[in-house]
């Protein structure tokens, strides 16, 4: 007979801060009275407050189970419950929509795809700003079972072009224009037999798989406008769109979201349902999206990115938030109307856009008051900043999310209740379900508790493949499931970590391993410097130097010398740039990631470094 599990109650103090009462069960079937404290993992349903770990290794231990449904289903599932809360609002367009209203729009875009021609497993390109037609061609096509593939709004010709045919799009939704982008004029660059095809059977040589382009707001010669494609989805197709529910699989491919990656093509990054609808809901549930009565969402980051369409459009459709898009394209000022006029709750951004928040001049003009949380994540966090946001914004429950595109994307993220230091120096405790493991690069071994090396993932979040490139996909999956992130971090035993760069901007200086992300955020304390980044420069004697490119302050002056000085006796002496030099602005990516290597060479050409092919 088993004997009844017996209960203890036990009260601890959390990292918050706070008394935390909870129940320790002892499992009686277990041959041993204690479990090893490397076997027990992280229990995450809520802040850690055992040190369990005792090497870098972690398993987000949970009470809950993965979700196993479609997008499609789970927008469904929360019309059912709230059909009548606002789902989206997108202010400079003037559309609101609620859950009820959005799902009606959904299912008659999804058959009118169906009415294309477009069928499960066909790949359909979104290229365009945050417009309420984004968030309708997302849930149209996961719907339908058509593969969404997300294009940077900012794609020129060859990006564009590229995108389109490594994946097979055989249609693209976008708008005629935005700002300085000119969509339609792009594509009749690419495709000059649009002009003269039938909408809907273009025959192009240089995209050989692209069939329709559909045009949000003007009709175009050889293309088709939304509204008739949504015209088209006639009775037979909803009924085929009905049909089709029973052949979807939450295991299939349903977006593409291209990396920018800082050097070399983009790569397609495939994500099934499964990978984005656990993430968005493992997300929300560390966010408290499940306990807050009804979250209102600033979303200002964009949609093609991951943390706008799976941490903004499918939290969305997972938790029943809503979701306030201030502006079709980024505007700090923007921002802080739409938290005042919508009593925005939360609000979601990159380290960049809380910066212009915090350095408008007006803020205090702005009554910020309804906002309770955030969530800051896309790039680097530097950890002033991070205080800024909790201390100018009264933001206080700021968090810190971690991930790559290729883990649907995050896979550390604080809790809204952890203590300064935990959000200023980690990236967060490992999310549900997930493992993580911190290993040297060289010999794949794991790394000792605290130590830093690679750090590498694995779960239900690690993407499908590289679409089309087998080659791309081995290199970063290794055969027993882990994805190799590329950062060097480290581990605590409470399942935080801490991210000190990428592999390939470690700097060897002497034989010192100098981490610039380390030199970074102490360089954030100046309060002259408004952003800094340091890469390694050529030397003979050495093999590399610190070089820090700093960006000051709007109207401040200041010398290499101010720097190195204030650098001296707060950092070790190999750590203090040997090289300053004072930029307006970096090299970016398509996306806004800084291209270290540009930078580098940069700075070697400037100091004159750079030796002559």
């Amino acid at each position: 007979m088993i004997p009844k599990i017996a209960l203890c109650s036990q009260t601890l103090r959390s990292n918050s801060g706070f008394s935390r009462s909870f129940k320790l069960l002892q499992r009686p079937w277990t041959h041993h009275p204690a479990l090893p404290a490397a076997s027990r993992g992280i229990h995450v349903d809520s802040p850690p407050i055992i040190p369990s770990l005792i090497t870098s290794y972690a398993h987000g231990t949970t009470t809950t189970s993965l979700l196993h449904s479609t997008v499609g289903d789970s927008l469904l599932r929360t019309v059912e419950r709230f059909p009548d809360r606002e789902a989206v609002v997108f202010l400079q367009d003037g559309v609101r929509k609620t859950f009820a209203q959005l799902q009606k729009d959904v299912d008659q875009a999804a058959a009118g795809l169906l009415a294309l021609g477009l069928q499960k497993g066909d790949r359909l390109g979104m290229w365009g700003p945050n417009t309420y037609e984004w968030i309708l061609i997302q849930f149209a096509t996961a719907r339908a079972g058509i593969v969404m593939v997300s294009v940077n709004p900012a794609y020129q010709l060859q990006e564009v072009e590229f995108a389109l045919r490594k994946v097979g799009c055989k249609a693209i939704v976008c708008p005629t224009e935005f700002r300085t982008q000119k969509y339609c004029d792009m594509l009749r660059q690419i495709c000059p037999e649009i002009e003269t095809s039938t909408p809907g059977d273009i025959r192009s040589a240089r995209l050989p798989d692209l069939r329709s382009v559909i045009v949000v707001d003007s009709r175009q010669p050889g293309m088709l406008l939304l509204e008739d494609v949504m015209q088209a989805g006639s009775s037979q197709y909803m009924q085929q769109l009905q049909d089709l529910q029973r052949k979807l699989s939450f295991d299939d491919p349903i977006n593409i979201q291209f990396t920018s990656g800082t050097t070399g093509a983009p790569k397609g990054a495939t994500l099934s349902h499964h990978n984005i609808v656990n993430n968005a809901y493992t997300v929300g549930k560390r966010l408290g999206y499940i306990w807050r009565p009804h979250t209102r969402i600033c979303l200002p980051v964009p949609l093609y990115h991951c943390f706008g369409s799976v941490g903004g459009g499918l939290c969305m459709a997972v938790h029943g938030v809503s979701l306030i898009f201030p502006s079709a394209g980024y505007d700090g000022k923007a921002n802080l109307a739409a938290i005042e006029s919508e009593r925005c709750t939360f609000i979601y951004g990159t380290p960049t856009m809380y910066v212009d928040m915090i350095c408008q001049p007006e803020l205090a003009k702005y009554d910020l008051s309804s906002i309770e949380a955030g969530i800051m994540a896309g790039s680097p966090c530097p950890r002033e900043l991070v205080k800024k946001v909790f201390s100018v914004m009264n933001i206080k429950e700021i968090t810190i999310g971690y991930g790559t595109t290729e883990n649907s994307p995050v896979t550390f993220c604080a809790f809204p209740t952890d203590n300064m230091e935990r959000k200023s120096e980690t990236v967060g405790c490992i999310l549900d379900h997930l493992e993580a493991k911190v290993v040297n690069p060289t010999t794949g071994q794991v790394m000792p508790l605290g130590e830093t090396g690679e750090l590498m993932i694995r779960g239900y979040c690690v993407m499908l493949e590289y679409w089309g490139d087998q080659a791309k996909t081995d290199e970063c999956i290794s055969k027993d499931g882990w994805y190799k992130t590329g950062d060097i971090g480290s581990l605590d035993a409470f399942g935080y970590c801490k991210i000190e760069g990428r592999i390939k901007d470690l700097i060897i200086r002497g034989g010192e391993n100098v981490y610039p992300a380390e030199i970074e955020q102490f360089l954030h304390t100046h309060p002259k410097v408004k952003e800094a980044q340091v890469v390694g420069v050529e030397d003979l004697r050495l093999g590399e130097e610190v070089c820090a490119c700093i960006k000051l302050a709007d109207g401040e002056d200041c010398t290499a010398e101010e720097i190195k000085a204030y650098c001296k006796g707060q950092i070790a002496h190999f750590k203090i740039p040997h090289y300053v030099l004072f930029v307006t602005s970096y090299p970016l990516t398509i996306t806004g990631k800084i291209q270290k290597h540009l930078l580098r060479e940069e700075a070697e050409q400037q100091l004159g470094l750079k030796k002559d092919n």
